[in-house]
């Protein structure tokens, strides 16, 4: 929904604002839908980590075992 806050627009001011933010939204959307399903990137997965880090028992070893969200 759009909502005219100030001024007092004419029809045809109107109906040219309109028609950019439709364009912009079918821009968008058409962009969204050519990249296909968003996928989660790798870096955050944890079991990135577990397949590569063990920890080890010593000073440091619970900064090793955090798992990050």
């Amino acid at each position: 929904m759009i909502k005219v806050v100030r001024g007092n627009p004419t029809p045809e001011e109107l109906a040219a604002a309109l028609a950019v933010v439709q364009a912009r939204a079918a821009a968008t959307a058409a962009a969204s839908a050519a990249d296909g399903p968003a996928v989660p990137e790798s870096w955050s997965d944890p079991s990135r980590i577990a397949r590569a880090v063990r920890p080890r028992p010593g000073p440091r070893s619970w900064a090793r075992s955090y798992w990050p969200v």
